[in-house]
């Protein structure tokens, strides 16, 4: 198994995302945003929490345009795997690989400490090892977490199946207390926490290394 992390200036979790990705028992590669291309024979590829080029524009919008997103898209047009935590989350909504956008937080401060989501599916590589109600703590880090999207997108993303997560109490006026987002295939994965930072006794918990080994064992399986 191989994992991909992009790098961008103002990345800051990357290495964090590197690390839980070898933890799980992928083989990991970091990719400067300036490559055109990914490494070959990558699974998955990792899009990490930050403030890629200062938050300039809006979070995650020149990220979204950078030399690697075009590889980006590519891999996951043709199905392969993204995890993006975050400032992640923002580059793909950013870049048309999810639906919504991420807006300023409602009560405007920044917000960084542990909260519980609940897992809401299960039938995806990223959380088929939780149970469906399940309640996890992940840290949050973030000034634009409100997840915004439209009435007719948000009933179809729920008939669907495809919010994974829910904040229990929603810290920063996401609708309908979204947390994460998966797109039409279930193999890519935008969320607002940070499960990678959730892997070891030491960070304070490790309720997100189920994400981590979940991902692995769908793709030894496959």
């Amino acid at each position: 198994m191989k994992a991909a992390v992009l790098v961008f200036p103002g990345s800051n979790c990357d290495r964090d995302l590197a690390v839980a990705f070898r933890g799980a028992g992928f083989e990991t590669e970091m990719v400067w945003h300036k490559e055109t291309a990914l490494p070959e024979g990558v699974d998955v590829v990792g899009v990490p929490g930050g403030f890629s080029y200062g938050d300039y524009l809006r979070c995650g919008a020149i990220a979204a345009r950078s030399p690697i997103a075009r590889a980006l898209v590519a891999h996951a047009e043709r199905g392969g795997y993204v995890f993006a935590p975050c400032n992640g989350f923002q580059i793909l909504c950013e870049a048309g690989l999810l639906p919504g956008a991420l807006l300023r937080n409602a009560g405007l401060k920044y917000i960084c400490r542990t909260v519980p989501l609940r897992v809401e599916e299960t039938e995806s590589a990223f959380t088929a090892g939780y149970a469906r109600n399940q309640v996890i703590d992940i840290p949050i880090a973030h000034h634009d977490g409100n997840y915004t999207i439209d009435d007719e997108t948000l009933r179809r993303l729920n008939a669907e199946a495809r919010i994974p997560f829910r904040y229990v109490t929603t810290p920063n006026g996401a609708k309908d207390g979204i947390a994460g987002v998966l797109s039409e295939n279930r193999r890519v994965l935008g969320m607002m926490p940070h499960p990678e930072r959730a892997i070891d006794p030491l960070q304070g918990g490790t309720d997100g290394a189920g994400l981590f080994r979940g991902l692995a064992q769908a793709l030894v399986a496959a």
